[in-house]
């Protein structure tokens, strides 16, 4: 009897993840989270990092990038960085192998879609479908743990009309939804879904939605939201790009710059208490699940604009988690749950020593 129970006592940690309500994959995650892009597929100028050499602070780790063969294609490619650009690149056998390493440590590795460079627009249901096959193939190929959508400039817009959050109408939105949906249901509940919208994309919908109600607005403005809204009970992690942002309006009804705590506190507030878009109570964006939220820094000030030093990132964590040390602006709730960090980049955060990825894993643990 007593190996029995001490047999049956083994099996319950297994019993209670595989048990996970629908929506709650990312319980297959640590308590806290530092989210890094790996420089994978380019030169960049702070050096290339090996797989195998990705420091052990990071829990996920997003491949950059998968792009497109042309902007409206849905056909996504992604090939290791060449050896005439990054010397040290390591072979894909050893790339693979790799990956599964980190996989075995309980790190997640993903495929990054995007970039500044890799617009995609899914215009049509043919790119649509070649978008699930090519983003499946590549999944396949390395044996990843799932996708981040970075999309930016102007992959995602709304068309004149589409108003509504829950029921968009315009293709590329449509679309991408219907994709994110295939590329779930193939790979199951473990999936691995991460989206790094910019604020521009999120958080500006509490003052603009598209072009707006009366028309000449940019039509991408908060374009991301009905994205997000459709794949929530899908959704790892939302962690939206706190910086190359101009200032935002927080729902205090004043503008946040970046750099600086209140700018994170108040964005990721608007995240995790909802907000009405356009300020329209009957259009709301509702709040996301604490363990569904990061926010997004530069790893330095190379980076990115709008680094923001360790102190005062901490100072917003605190803040959100403990209502301990707030600036001017008071989040809605208290949110001990924040899944944790994301950063551009691991690259970038190893040459200069590492700064963001120890200080900020000794601030949240896993």
């Amino acid at each position: 009897m007593r190996r029995l129970f001490t047999a049956l006592s083994a099996l319950l940690p297994m019993l209670a993840l595989l048990l996970v309500a629908p929506g709650t994959a990312s319980a297959a995650l640590p308590k806290h989270v530092l989210v890094g892009y790996l420089h994978a597929s380019f030169a960049n100028g702070s050096g290339y990092v090996r797989m195998q050499d990705v420091p052990d602070e990071w829990d996920i780790i997003n491949l950059a990038f998968a792009e497109p063969t042309s902007v409206t294609s849905g056909d996504l490619r992604f090939s290791l960085c060449p050896a005439a650009e990054c010397p040290n690149v390591e072979s894909e056998a050893a790339f693979t192998q790799a990956i599964k390493a980190k996989q075995a440590q309980g790190k997640k590795v993903l495929i990054s879609i995007g970039g500044q460079n890799g617009q995609v627009q899914l215009s049509t249901t043919a790119a649509r479908d070649k978008f699930v096959s090519s983003v499946a193939a590549i999944i396949d190929k390395y044996g990843l743990d799932g996708l981040d959508i970075d999309f930016e400039g102007h992959s995602l817009s709304l068309n004149p009309g589409d108003r509504t959050l829950a029921s968009p109408t315009t293709p590329v939105i449509v679309n991408l939804i219907s994709a994110l949906k295939s590329l779930k249901a193939r790979y199951g509940a473990e999936f691995v879904l991460t989206m790094a919208p910019e604020t521009f994309f999120v958080q500006l919908g509490y003052q603009f939605y598209g072009s707006g109600q009366w028309g000449g607005a940019d039509p991408r403005a908060a374009a991301y939201l009905p994205v997000i809204h459709a794949m929530r009970d899908s959704l790892t992690l939302l962690h939206v790009q706190d910086y190359n942002s101009g200032p935002i309006m927080g729902l205090d009804n004043q503008y946040h710059t970046m750099g600086v705590a209140d700018f994170h506190t108040a964005m990721t507030d608007m995240v995790l208490a909802g907000f009405p878009i356009e300020g329209n109570a009957a259009n709301p964006f509702p709040p996301l699940r604490q363990d569904q939220v990061a926010f997004g820094l530069p790893a330095n000030s190379y980076a990115g604009n709008g680094f923001t030093p360790v102190a005062e990132v901490h100072k917003s964590l605190d803040c959100l988690m403990k209502a301990q040390g707030c600036g001017t602006y008071k989040p809605r709730g208290v949110y001990p749950n924040l899944r944790g960090l994301m950063s551009w980049s691991i690259n970038w955060d190893k040459f200069t020593g590492q700064e963001f990825s120890k200080a900020h894993r000794a601030k949240l643990p896993r």
